[in-house]
């Protein structure tokens, strides 16, 4: 990123990302008027707290939302495979299952 597209941005907007100079993205999760904070979101999922002083200081970019939605969440790919077997868990019982029964 270039300084040239680096400027003061006045007004944070909840919901918007940003990168700083150094390349890291952050997005806008709360603010707190009557505090006078920002609360931002780091892209590794680390939340922190911004002052309207500081925040009327920094060089930011807007930019879009990133792809890979994963940074902020805690879990590796392997979490996300399984073995699905067709069994139900131990003690899950089907409410319907009356139904199959004849009596």
């Amino acid at each position: 990123m270039s300084a040239d597209n680096v400027i003061p941005v006045p007004d944070p907007t909840i919901g918007r990302w940003y990168r700083r100079p150094n390349g890291q993205l952050f997005e806008v999760v709360a603010v707190d008027d009557e505090d006078g904070t920002i609360e931002v979101q780091f892209f590794d999922g680390t939340i922190d707290e911004i002052d309207r002083d500081t925040w009327s200081r920094l060089l930011v970019q807007n930019v879009a939302a990133p792809e890979d939605w994963s940074g902020s969440v805690d879990m590796d790919p392997e979490d996300f495979s399984g073995q699905d077997d067709g069994e139900l868990p131990v003690g899950y019982h089907d409410p319907l299952d009356f139904l199959d029964k004849s009596d």
